[in-house]
């Protein structure tokens, strides 16, 4: 690996790289903070793809796409005048020293639980008014309800044991259930979307991250659907024109291949 000597001057070569990137070639010349914010987006979520399928090459590389971002946003502010590289390292030192008391101070803590009540803690001495204001309003709502409950949690506002969030999920099925059978459809979105939330929260109990799990059965299921088409092709078969049946027997050699 690379000594700190070394990460540095990888570092300030990228700087160096950005400053003639800005100064010389057409497109990077032509950037805003706001072109490139759809961009650092996507990015972000290619990332994302990189870390589920465990594929550190790629890591390493969409890594690096953000990193150029960030240097990026930092070289604009820097013509702007607000800011530069070097505000927004030592910006996030200090909030990061400061919302580490049990490191940088004399605070004691037994376990991780109690290092994010402590954070939430100190985010509304900051001057917060709420501890939900860091939780993005752009976030996917399954993300950002994961959030949500995260933070009030590190409140104390929580349940005490996972049976009991099971049995909230239990509640939210038979509300849902009695909505769909009244047949009102404003009703049975509101009682779905109860039971999602619910859901989303007991998978935090039982250590899941519900996105995470989600994204990877999204995968499974596109790489055993692509099977069946793969192999309905391969029979010379239009799926439109396939039964069920006929198609349920390359599902389930799906199934075996991509568990």
């Amino acid at each position: 690996m690379n000594t700190r000597k070394q990460q540095l001057e990888a570092f300030n070569r990228l700087l160096d790289i950005m400053d003639d990137l800005r100064e010389k070639c057409p497109w990077d010349k032509k950037q805003t903070l706001e072109s490139l914010r759809h961009l650092t987006i996507e990015e972000v979520y290619e990332l994302g793809d990189a870390i589920l399928d465990n594929d550190l090459v790629e890591l390493k590389k969409e890594l690096g796409d953000v990193l150029l971002h960030i240097v990026f946003y930092a070289k604009i502010g820097s013509e702007k005048k607000a800011f530069d590289i070097a505000d927004i390292a030592n910006a996030i030192s200090d909030k990061l020293i400061d919302r580490h008391p049990h490191i940088y101070g004399d605070v004691s803590v037994e376990n991780e639980e109690q290092v994010k009540q402590n954070w939430e803690k100190l985010k509304l001495k900051e001057g917060k008014k709420s501890v939900l204001e860091g939780v993005p309003k752009s976030l996917p709502a399954l993300v950002k309800a994961n959030r949500i409950q995260d933070k009030v949690a590190g409140v104390g506002f929580d349940w005490e044991e996972p049976h009991q969030v099971w049995e909230k999920v239990q509640e939210e099925l038979n509300e849902l259930n009695e909505e769909i059978e009244n047949g009102n459809q404003e009703n049975i979105e509101k009682e779905f979307g109860d039971v999602l939330f619910s859901m989303i929260n007991y998978a935090r109990f039982i250590k899941v991250n519900p996105e995470n799990a989600l994204e990877k059965t999204n995968k499974k299921f596109i790489n055993r659907f692509q099977y069946l088409e793969e192999q309905a092709k391969l029979a010379g078969k239009d799926l439109s024109n396939m039964s069920l049946t006929e198609m349920d027997v390359f599902w389930n050699e799906a199934k075996k291949l991509y568990k």
